[in-house]
């Protein structure tokens, strides 16, 4: 089944291009089936862009999903059209009284920034919590891993000395977890943060289980008993050549960044890169959509269990 976008959104062109079956919702409406509530709140300054690369992941799934966008910051966008915000995104007092199937919260560049700094940072908390009570399962990624630490479990902020840059390998530790069914024992993922997630911090001052780590880059991929949390400190769903523009885009302000980890051939910049984590971050989203959403959430969502936590 298809991955169901309005019918304007650039992805629908973007994605067809690639071969991807998109439905838009003039199609959907006239199928009789409950498509999957996805809420995707974009946090990542290039909003078109973060929209085509996680629309891309869910849409690898028998699932009939309906995406919304939400937006929690109402200044001005230097890098997406207003028009495009206006027309395609909500702001959470619109759907605050609605449950979703699941919520998808990306990263964001505030990773030297102090939480109570952040512009927004009272939004983050109030959804964070919200979807204890709305959304069956919740995925966070990247920066929204360590506010939802915070938020949840009164983690503290972790930094690293130095921005964690590159493609690293990981490794799967329990053979029987759903949520890395069919993966290879080890894979690869992108990484771009500063954060750091020691497996250390996780297993002493959480409840929750890693499901797959690095001794390079720390705790990669852990999630609640009742998959309702599921975390992701990498980013799965960039790009072959995003890495690459994050690192010119440092060069040419004048910061001197490192040439990130295992990911320009000879590492050598004038070399074009190469994706050797598309096929896992496909499998990731399909097992999260399937088996922590599908299998659980229920048919009608006016009857989500609000005590669940």
């Amino acid at each position: 089944m298809p991955i169901r976008v309005p019918d304007e959104l650039p992805a629908v062109n973007a994605l067809r291009n690639e071969n991807i079956f998109v439905m838009t919702s003039t199609r959907a409406n006239i199928q009789n089936i409950r498509p999957l509530k996805v809420l995707l709140l974009n946090l990542m300054p290039k909003k078109i862009e973060t929209e085509n690369q996680f629309i891309r992941l869910l849409s690898n799934t028998p699932l009939q999903i309906d995406i919304q966008l939400l937006r929690i910051d109402s200044r001005q966008c230097k890098n997406t059209p207003s028009e495009h915000l206006d027309t395609f995104y909500c702001d959470f007092d619109s759907i605050k009284d609605q449950n979703f199937d699941g919520l998808i919260v990306t990263g964001a560049p505030l990773g030297l920034i102090e939480f109570e700094d952040v512009v927004y940072w009272s939004e983050v908390e109030k959804i964070v919590t919200w979807a204890k009570e709305h959304v069956t399962s919740t995925l966070f990624v990247c920066w929204a891993v360590q506010a939802a630490l915070k938020v949840l479990y009164q983690l503290p902020k972790h930094t690293r000395k130095t921005k964690l840059s590159g493609v690293y390998s990981h490794s799967t530790l329990d053979p029987l977890a759903l949520l890395t069914r069919g993966f290879d024992e080890t894979f690869f993922a992108p990484h771009s943060r500063f954060a750091d997630f020691p497996e250390s911090l996780i297993r002493e001052h959480t409840d929750l289980d890693i499901l797959a780590s690095s001794e390079e880059v720390g705790a990669y991929l852990f999630a609640s008993k009742d998959k309702r949390l599921v975390f992701v400190t990498g980013h799965p769903e960039y790009d072959v050549g995003t890495l690459a523009a994050e690192y010119w885009r440092d060069s040419n302000a004048g910061l001197k960044p490192k040439l990130p980890v295992n990911y320009f051939p000879e590492n050598d910049p004038a070399n074009k890169p190469v994706a050797s984590w598309r096929s896992h971050g496909h499998l990731l989203f399909s097992n999260w959509l399937n088996y922590y959403v599908y299998q659980i959430t229920p048919y009608d969502l006016a009857f989500m269990n609000p005590t669940l936590d």
